[in-house]
């Protein structure tokens, strides 16, 4: 039945109201250290059924839409993550996405059908809902905790990969012929599909790596829009060849956020921008999802499931994982602790709802109900713990935020540069750059005002510069910014090399 203009406007209304109050909730997450995603659900479980009284019980539309959200939220977290933070961290990430996945699969069900009786597909399918760490949750709570490379390069890493093997097994264990699943053909399709998502995320990524970097699009607005038309295609390539789109779609923005691309700022600005609209709106409809009434004969079940998830599972997880890498415990006990779910384990949920598997619905309140009680206490003691195990590094320098713009028929490149706090450009002379023949320093912005720099001007957190490079300098300019806001004026000569 179509809708009329009036019931259209309504629907316009409140979806307008939601979403302006969601933005205004984040100012109140970020005081209280809580992840934006709790507000978004209450809003959702506020405007359902117990509260306003809005009805919504599709779950085959809220696993697609959240699919969907899953795929912005990832290409948002790919393209913010450097790559040289990351990289030393790959290997480590990679085997804690998958053998600890195992790990606290395998925990975390035993937990499950010993201590509340559920059947063993049950028991395996709640264990490996909760077994998969949130990119958003991550990436939001991580940003606001100033932790060494080494250790938020892992987190932010895992959370990106371990998307694919959950979702695997989650697609498995829902399947009517659960019992006929062998453990070691089950290993291979694994391996399989992210092998397949692996090489279709590498190859969309280089190939959009080359394509922007050489065409000169009309508009800047483009180039948003082609990076996250990559990534979607990234990803429906990777599931159509029955390979792990999710990880697919991961490598894409990976690869694109660390190219060296036309208004790369604009670029994460938008990505960044989706990745918002797509968590409310997932946690919101997650939130109409779920009937509160119901919640109540899961409670304990879902505190009995969440302490040993929390205390032993994933602690279990992070040490077998790790043992070869030779990590200290206090990075342990911190990534141990680190281990936030949200919209993922809530959005896998949906997956046994959709294949009507017996238990379905307590796997979905006992999930729902972990994941709000232990991101509440998670979220904000991350912060604390930091401090107390002496591994909050607020004093690290950030990198440098440079923009290029290609001057197509000039044949050069315009680079708008923005010193950061704790940058060591600052107190550089603008001589003490050492540009390469071809680049300079033209504009200046400070304090609002903008002036043309001399040879002696010395430069100052918050300054934003503008630097006119030519084709033949552009790289080589880009790199010694980035060298001289890592190592100050002597960055040359300690023979520091540009770290991508």
């Amino acid at each position: 039945m179509p809708l009329s203009v009036d019931r259209l406007n309504q629907l316009l209304l409140l979806s307008t109201l939601v979403l302006l109050f969601a933005v205004a909730a984040v100012r109140l997450s970020s005081r209280s250290g809580l992840p934006s995603l709790l507000v978004y659900l209450g809003i959702g479980i506020a405007l359902g059924q117990d509260g306003l009284g809005v009805q919504f019980d599709n779950a085959e539309l809220t696993r697609t839409l959240g699919y969907a959200a899953l795929v912005v939220i990832l290409t948002e977290g790919g393209l913010s993550t450097k790559w040289r933070e990351i990289r030393p961290c790959v290997p480590s990430a990679a085997v804690l996405s998958t053998v600890g996945v195992a790990v606290s699969v395998m925990v975390t069900a035993c937990a499950a059908h010993y201590l509340i009786g559920l059947s063993w597909q049950t028991a395996l399918l709640v264990g490996a809902v909760v077994s998969s760490t949130d990119a958003a949750a991550v990436f939001s709570v991580l940003r606001k905790v100033p932790l060494p490379k080494r250790l938020a390069g892992v987190l932010e890493a895992e959370s990106g990969f371990n998307d694919a093997p959950v979702v695997i097994l989650v697609v498995s264990f829902s399947a009517a012929d659960f019992s006929s699943v062998v453990w070691y053909v089950l290993i291979g399709e694994i391996l399989l599909e992210l092998a397949i998502g692996l090489i279709v995320g590498l190859a969309v990524g280089k190939l959009g790596e080359q394509s922007l970097g050489r065409v000169a699009l009309p508009s800047s607005g483009l180039y948003p829009i082609a990076v996250m038309a990559l990534c979607v295609l990234s990803y429906a390539s990777g599931a159509m060849l029955h390979g792990s789109g999710f990880l697919a779609v991961y490598v894409t923005a990976l690869i694109l956020g660390n190219a060296k691309l036309p208004h790369r700022p604009a670029v994460r600005g938008f990505a960044d921008g989706l990745a918002w609209i797509a968590q409310i709106g997932l946690f919101v409809l997650l939130g109409l999802l779920v009937t509160p009434h119901d919640l109540v004969d899961d409670f304990w079940p879902a505190i009995g499931v969440g302490l040993v998830l929390t205390v032993v599972a994933r602690p279990l997880s992070v040490v077998i994982s790790l043992l070869p890498f030779g990590l200290r415990w206090p990075d342990q006990a911190l990534m141990s602790w680190a281990g936030l779910r949200g919209a993922v384990p809530i959005v896998l949920a949906t997956i046994p709802r959709v294949a009507e598997v017996e238990g379905s619905e307590r796997i979905f309140n006992i999930v729902f109900m972990l994941v709000i009680i232990f991101t509440a206490v998670q979220g904000p003691t991350l912060p604390w713990l930091a401090r107390k195990l002496n591994l909050s590094d607020s004093e690290e320098p950030l990198d440098l935020d440079i923009e290029s713009a290609p001057l197509e028929r000039l044949r050069g490149h315009l680079l708008s540069v923005a010193i950061p706090e704790h940058s060591k450009m600052h107190g550089v002379e603008i001589t003490e750059l050492r540009l390469p023949p071809g680049a300079a320093v033209t504009l200046v912005v400070r304090d609002g005002s903008s002036f043309v720099p001399l040879p002696t001007t010395m430069l100052r957190h918050g300054d934003e510069l503008l630097v006119v490079a030519t084709d033949p300098v552009r790289d080589s300019t880009e790199n010694r910014l980035l060298e001289v806001g890592r190592g100050g004026k002597l960055a040359g000569w300690l023979r520091e090399k540009p770290q991508r």
